[in-house]
């Protein structure tokens, strides 16, 4: 639980500096697909296919990031397992950095690119942090984690066991972690654009090479003592014996 409330927290900030950011530069939903499904099939109904194609091109490019990132993980996992989210967060970083360092005149002529780019990244966001969890974080979007927070909270007052209800508690923690974590990307992001415009975005991709610098180091420390264990004499002749 420990890992996913700093999985959560590092990736729904980022991913609320990117939904705002995102949208007051080129007014596009950029985190999630969900509202592009509603506009494609109204501008289709209106027989405006040129614009219709741009909604579809969104949803593909999240579906496409979040296809890579699995597909990444899926082979890093056999050469090593303990690094596996290395490539999908360095990757998410450049196209992040990249956008940030355009001129915002491009940025304003190319704002389906842009748009295509941010939903790519988080399609690798969501994805990676949806595998790497077992399903029990999303980070780019909020309905569905309203939705769990709703079920559970109404399920302390049925759930009486002392360990259900710690069970839920976590998980009700875990997704309020999620849920402030966005507010405050994208209270800051919100703070920042005017000044920043898409430099802003540059925090989000600060705030990724900190966590894997972070998750590295853990894992070092991890790796020593189990290695440390593992030379043990007493622990060794016990486990003989």
């Amino acid at each position: 639980m420990r890992q996913n409330l700093g999985i959560a927290s590092i990736l729904s900030f980022v991913a609320g500096i990117v939904n705002v950011v995102g949208f007051l530069a080129v007014q596009k939903l950029t985190t999630n697909v969900t509202g592009h499904f509603a506009l494609m099939v109204e501008e289709a109904l209106k027989i405006n296919l040129h614009q219709s194609f741009y909604y579809f091109l969104y949803i593909f490019f999240f579906f496409l990031g979040s296809f890579c990132s699995n597909l990444i993980i899926q082979i890093t996992e056999k050469l090593m397992d303990k690094y596996i989210f290395i490539i999908p967060v360095l990757s998410e970083t450049v196209i992040l950095t990249s956008i940030a360092l355009l001129s915002f005149d491009y940025i304003l002529a190319n704002p389906n690119l842009i748009a295509c780019s941010m939903l790519f990244a988080m399609g690798l966001q969501n994805s990676l942090v949806t595998t790497i969890s077992s399903s029990a974080v999303r980070t780019t979007h909020l309905t569905g984690l309203f939705t769990d927070l709703g079920i559970e909270v109404s399920q302390l007052f049925f759930f009486r066991a002392k360990g259900q209800q710690a069970k839920l508690k976590a998980a009700i923690k875990l997704k309020l972690t999620i849920i402030t974590a966005f507010f405050l990307g994208g209270i800051l992001a919100g703070l920042l654009y005017s000044e920043f415009k898409m430099k802003t975005l540059l925090i989000g991709s600060f705030t990724l090479l900190v966590g894997l610098i972070i998750d590295y180091i853990n894992v070092q420390i991890r790796l020593k003592k189990l290695k440390q264990k593992s030379m043990d004499p007493s622990r060794n002749f016990s486990q003989i014996d």
